[in-house]
């Protein structure tokens, strides 16, 4: 069974409050994101595994687009793990990302 994610019930998931500001951005983020339907179906238990390496997915303030972030600590374990994690869950399902310069960071394009 497969159910539609409304933008108001995606930012619940994300862990965001909704108010104007939040559902104008999250519209504006789905909007600028290639073939969203097919992500949405993967966002919400994607977050949820990346929390096992500190990561997690979020609304990004400068773009708009998702992205997928670290919690980083330069000497962190966890980042080659969280790094393998996000290159798998992308190529899986086809998702085009972009990788932020020297950080731990990805903006998700959308699909492929």
């Amino acid at each position: 069974m497969h159910l539609d994610l409304t933008p108001e019930a995606l930012l619940g998931q994300l862990g965001y409050s909704q108010n104007e500001h939040t559902i104008d951005q999250i519209n504006k983020i789905i909007a600028n994101t290639g073939n969203f339907e097919h992500i949405s179906k993967h966002l919400i238990t994607f977050n949820d595994a990346l929390a096992v390496e500190k990561g997690y997915v979020a609304m990004s303030n400068s773009k708009d687009y998702f992205k997928i972030k670290c919690d980083e600590d330069p000497s962190a374990d966890n980042l080659s793990a969280f790094t393998d994690m996000v290159e798998h869950w992308a190529d899986k399902h086809s998702i085009e990302l972009e990788k932020v310069e020297d950080k731990h960071t990805y903006y998700i394009l959308g699909h492929k």
